[in-house]
């Protein structure tokens, strides 16, 4: 028997004000993306903005449904948005924030399971890291090196096609 271990590093910083200029921007266009969440059920809005390696940045925010199945997370709105408008340059980083309906938006969130899958896709289609940073409206900022961190053995096109 052998065992492995899988860990995660993160940097978290008190507050945006710490981060670079050009992540500082990404988490504000992060914050104005929450303008066009429509979360009428959870009252929880998400929103997600990428640097892309041109430069550009897009965004996405939730989007729900009065059936909850059919409700689709910031992280893959913007990730669809992306792989129609802009998939000659690879996503750099990625930024996630929210709006939560209790007050409490002082702690980073961290996208669903689903969301860490689809970002694991991504990042192995462009073969380049996407960092992550996660933030809520005030407070702590974490920021990991890259998206497929937040999913330790994930399942891949390795198990689907013959390489």
């Amino acid at each position: 028997m052998k065992t492995q271990e899988h860990t995660l590093k993160v940097t978290v910083y008190d507050s945006v004000k710490e981060l670079a200029p050009a992540d500082n921007n990404l988490v504000q266009e992060a914050k104005k993306s929450l303008g066009s969440s429509y979360s009428p059920y959870s009252n929880f809005k998400v929103g997600a903005a990428a640097l892309l390696e041109d430069g550009r940045i897009i965004t996405g925010s939730n989007q729900e449904n009065s059936s909850f199945g059919v409700t689709i997370c910031a992280e893959r709105v913007l990730l669809s948005v992306y792989s129609q408008l802009t998939p000659k340059s690879n996503i750099k980083t990625i930024a996630i924030t929210y709006q939560g309906n209790l007050g409490k938006d002082d702690t980073p969130v961290s996208p669903c399971g689903i969301c860490r899958q689809s970002l694991s896709e991504v990042e192995n289609i462009q073969k380049t890291p996407i960092r992550v940073i996660m933030c809520g409206q005030t407070g702590k900022v974490w920021n990991i090196a890259s998206a497929n961190g937040l999913l330790p053995l994930a399942f891949d096109n390795s198990f689907l096609l013959d390489s």
